[in-house]
């Protein structure tokens, strides 16, 4: 049986200011985001990993080695198909600003048929992430494998192996720095565990000229997961 840990990477300034980062360079943890990473090298610490594969942008080559500080006798491994979803012209737009227009509708009530504007589909993201596990299954037969991945692509793979229809992904929550396990075995697969947090410290209070823009940014986020 191979055990993947699923774990999204810590919060940057896109996830705060609720932009989509998608393949942006340049998008690193912030304080915060290198807190969480931390956080969960420590609550992997005593777990045997004996792989550790990471899409390569910077916010999560940056989590995975703070689980590499507990391992170091591993090599990250980066793999493209772990990558963040590539979502065109709205790459790098604010949320608030894309709820307005007639595909946001789409893509809360029927991403399966999304296409983002010279980007990708959920469909294909989906199907590039599960390919990539499966492989992998095959590689590390018997083995522990921690994949750092991104939010949409992580939940893509959960709903997968659950069963759940595409255009119910956004059902799933799947926050920064948190950590989700699947076990393969030959004839089936096991979500063991889902969003877990515990280990994660609390976030700073926001200092009060940012406490308007973050209720706003609340009221968009909870508006993204419907």
């Amino acid at each position: 049986m191979t055990e993947f840990l699923l774990i999204r990477h810590g919060a940057n300034d896109y996830t705060k200011s609720h932009r989509l980062a998608g393949w942006l360079p340049g998008v690193h943890l912030n304080e915060h985001g290198r807190e969480q990473a931390a956080a969960v090298g420590q609550r992997l610490a005593k777990t045997k990993i004996d792989a550790i594969y990471a899409s390569p942008l910077e916010r999560t080559v940056e989590t995975a080695e703070a689980i590499l500080v507990h391992h170091p006798g591993l090599t990250l491994h980066l793999l493209e198909d772990l990558g963040e979803i590539h979502f065109g012209d709205w790459q790098g737009k604010e949320l608030g600003v894309l709820a307005q227009r007639k595909l946001w509708h789409v893509v809360q009530f029927a991403p399966s048929r999304m296409q983002f504007p010279n980007g990708e589909t959920f469909r294909a993201a989906q199907q590039r992430a599960i390919a990539a596990l499966e492989a992998l299954h095959v590689q590390h037969p018997r083995q522990t494998v921690a994949i750092v991945s991104h939010s949409d692509l992580l939940k893509l793979i959960i709903a997968h192996y659950l069963g759940m229809h595409l255009d119910l992904f956004q059902r799933i929550d799947v926050a920064t720095a948190s950590l989700s396990i699947l076990s393969f075995s030959s004839q089936f697969v096991a979500v063991r565990q889902l969003n877990e947090t515990s280990y994660l410290p609390p976030e700073k209070p926001p200092t009060p000229e940012n406490a308007v823009s973050d209720v706003k940014a609340e009221a968009v986020d909870g508006a993204a997961k419907l």
